[in-house]
């Protein structure tokens, strides 16, 4: 096993190319379920290892996978059958869920077991079988060689119908996307996720020929087609919004200049506009970012939220931003429950934190220091790489497969940016 070793205190300067958005490759990886004729061929794929796992799984389930390079992949799912994908790759990520949207509409019925990833505490799937159940299906617990499933069925395939959202979720909504593509009749849902990778999956969809009408705003619609008329085609996946802003928030961290390259200002609006509020400098271009730290960095209150508010998925990099600042920040969690698993690593590196809930007061200004931390989840993870970055010595970041899971050549950019960061081996005890 590996880990990461971060000397701190350098600044980043220089440019750093963003890939594509993770959490969009993967809906759009298990979308081509859908399609029954012809080969889909999915570019801008970020190499990192969900993407790796969700092609193994689709492949376990008949469809043939070719990566004709790293960011590349071509789907014949022609020939698919449902069947259970095996336990082991689906419990290593909780997008792995989306293969019940995906299987229902292809098929009218679909077993997943419970998905994995990253624990942020409740993180039920409830909204999502309220919404297949909207479509028609029967969905219950059941227990196979592998453990705990859960099974969709329909007796004559989906059917439209209006589903409404008490809460915002994107993996509910691209579910019931999903589903709902071949459902007979309309399918409306209220109280839609708005998020970019949302707006993807839409527009995949729809150049493989379904009919979605709405996506980015608070109502979809999906006129259902008929299942043999959904054929391949050649897709991009947009730009990383977390990716781009891990990276804006670790140049203004270290209080370097990096121009970030390959990315959609627009989905970086709210990250963008909240580290203006502490003191940094936007320079937005047409694909670009230029991010610099003309004078000392200023405490702030924030709030995550679903799109277009700030990224929970950018909470624990903002966390890490708000110790380097002078002053006392507040930072709510509005999306998820027990996401500031994290912050006990950052107090044993010298960080003034208190949690309460979903609150975290940070006592910025103070020094942070070296030590061996490990990466609770993926984005904890670059919390962990951004604190190592600012820290006085040597940081050592364990279980960095999560890192992994979401950060291409993370290790290679930073280092390209002027950062003093290598892999190491973990020695044997």
């Amino acid at each position: 096993m590996k880990k990461i070793v971060i000397n701190g205190r350098r600044p980043l300067n220089g440019e750093v190319e963003i890939g594509g958005m993770k959490n969009g490759a993967l809906p759009i990886i298990f979308a081509s379920l859908l399609v029954t004729s012809g080969k889909t061929v999915i570019e801008n794929l970020p190499a990192v290892k969900d993407i790796d796992i969700s092609l193994e799984i689709i492949e376990s389930l008949g469809a043939k996978v070719e990566r004709s390079d790293r960011h590349t992949a071509v789907i014949d799912a022609t020939d698919l059958k449902v069947s259970e994908p095996p336990s082991n790759l689906v419990r290593k990520m909780r997008a792995s869920y989306y293969l019940l949207g995906a299987e229902l509409g292809r098929f009218g019925e679909a077993i997943v077991q419970y998905p994995g990833g990253c624990d942020f505490g409740g993180r039920p799937i409830d909204r999502h079988v309220k919404g297949f159940e909207a479509l028609g299906a029967t969905v219950t617990e059941t227990f196979s060689d592998s453990g705990k499933c859960v099974r969709a069925e329909t007796e004559n395939g989906v059917v439209g119908a209006n589903v409404f959202f008490d809460d915002v979720s994107v993996g509910a909504t691209i579910n019931v996307m999903l589903a709902a593509t071949t459902a007979s009749g309309l399918t409306v849902i209220e109280n839609a996720a708005r998020e970019p990778h949302v707006v993807d999956l839409a527009n995949f969809l729809n150049t493989c020929g379904a009919k979605v009408f709405g996506a980015g705003t608070p109502t979809i619609k999906i006129t259902g087609v008929d299942k043999s008329t959904l054929h391949g085609c050649s897709y991009t996946v947009v730009p990383d919004m977390i990716e781009a802003g891990t990276y804006m928030v670790a140049a203004a961290a270290t209080g370097g200049n990096v121009l970030i390259k390959n990315v959609i200002p627009k989905h970086l609006e709210a990250t963008s506009m909240k580290l203006a509020e502490m003191g940094v400098s936007i320079v937005e271009n047409d694909d670009s970012v230029e991010v610099s730290v003309p004078d000392e960095l200023v405490a702030t209150n924030m709030k995550t939220l679903p799109y277009p508010g700030i990224p929970t998925d950018m909470q624990p990099q903002f966390c890490v931003l708000m110790c380097m600042a002078k002053g006392t920040s507040k930072l709510v969690e509005g999306v998820f429950d027990n996401r500031f698993q994290y912050v006990d690593q950052l107090r044993n590196m010298g960080a003034s934190i208190e949690v309460n809930g979903k609150i975290a007061t940070i006592n910025g200004g103070s020094p942070l220091y070296g030590a061996t931390v490990n990466a609770s989840d993926l984005r904890a993870g670059a919390a962990m790489v951004i604190a190592g970055l600012c820290a006085n010595g040597r940081t050592e970041i364990e279980n960095i497969v999560y890192i992994n899971r979401g950060y291409e050549d993370i290790v290679d950019k930073l280092s390209a940016l002027g950062a003093d960061i290598s892999l190491e081996e973990i020695a044997d005890n």
